[in-house]
């Protein structure tokens, strides 16, 4: 990794929907969709969707801090989930599709606690908000057929997008930050 490069790990539900917003900013070098936060080495999609790895599905940003910085990541991420679900995400339920941000460095653990402090005091959501914060561990790339679905797959990735309540959501509640 370049020496001005750095890492942001989040879980956000299906890792399919986190791609894309990420991939498309200035100063991100990279998404990777993967497993993070359990403790079966190099897991498969079906041994995570099986609930015994305890990982997430999650993606891993490489990107260039003096170029898009942490906090603006870690405010991208909120508009992608329902960060008041601690049961999965949308139609996706189980542990494997919860939330979190997984911090590498003190900093990015400080900005992260910062921000969702915010937004639990923002109003913008009547439950508060349960995305833990955790510290950042192993990350296994997932199978190929998964890396940037939204190019491989639109049209699927359209219907899941709006099937799932997802886009619903996030149209009412980031409106303003469209």
């Amino acid at each position: 990794m370049e020496e001005n490069f750095e890492q942001a790990t989040f879980a956000g539900g299906c890792f399919w929907c986190m791609v894309k917003p990420f991939d498309e900013q200035p100063g991100i070098v990279s998404v990777l969709s993967g497993y993070t936060g359990g403790t079966t080495e190099n897991p498969t999609y079906q041994e995570v969707c099986s609930e015994t790895t305890g990982h997430y599905e999650a993606v891993q940003i490489t990107y260039d801090p003096a170029v898009f910085p942490y906090e603006r990541l870690v405010e991208l991420f909120w508009q992608q989930i329902d960060p008041t679900d601690a049961g999965g995400q949308f139609y996706d339920r189980g542990s494997s599709y919860q939330t979190a941000i997984f911090y590498h460095t003190e900093e990015q653990r400080r900005i992260a606690q910062a921000s969702k402090e915010r937004l639990n005091e923002s109003g913008r959501f009547s439950l508060p908000i349960v995305t833990p914060i955790l510290p950042a561990k192993e990350f296994y790339p997932a199978e190929e057929y998964h890396q940037h679905y939204y190019k491989k797959e639109p049209q699927r990735y359209q219907a899941y997008q709006i099937g799932s309540g997802r886009k619903a959501f996030q149209e009412r509640y980031w409106r303003d930050k469209k």
